[in-house]
């Protein structure tokens, strides 16, 4: 049997909304019944996104950040977007250590966590319209609801 849903939300980009977005991605795959290992590596993902967009898409100002999540079978398609300055230097951003933010004391982890927690992950950025996080996990629980 194929098994499909999908949900999608838009918040303030306040930090203390990094939380609420672990809560509801948590709910939302809690229906494939991960295990605790799987449903903290993907928590922890879509934590790092979601303060990423914060911190360095919106800089001080205030946006949104849009969170759209689809399952198909036993994988999980997660999209952290938003629309704020867009990250110049994808590659030098994606190093491991590196941050635009060393005086907020930012470790400059976040896409490697990212990329050690999901099975994949792309970024689309464009100066001034936005980032576009796009992370894929197989849910090793289940062969298929």
């Amino acid at each position: 049997m194929k098994y499909e849903n999908e949900m999608n939300i838009e918040f303030s980009s306040k930090s203390q909304n990094e939380s609420f977005a672990r809560v509801v991605i948590a709910a939302f795959v809690a229906q494939l019944d991960p295990t605790l290992e799987e449903l903290s590596d993907i928590k922890t993902a879509v934590s790092e996104a979601v303060t990423n967009a914060i911190i360095h898409g919106y800089d001080e100002y205030h946006g949104h950040v849009h969170m759209y999540c689809k399952i198909t079978d036993n994988k999980v398609y997660i999209e952290i977007k938003d629309f704020g300055k867009g990250i110049s230097d994808i590659e030098k951003a994606r190093e491991p250590l590196y941050t635009s933010k060393p005086e907020l004391e930012r470790s400059g982890m976040g896409f490697t966590v990212m990329e050690t927690f999901m099975d994949e992950v792309e970024v689309e950025t464009t100066a001034g319209v936005g980032t576009k996080i796009i992370m894929r996990k197989k849910i090793a629980s289940i062969e298929n609801v």
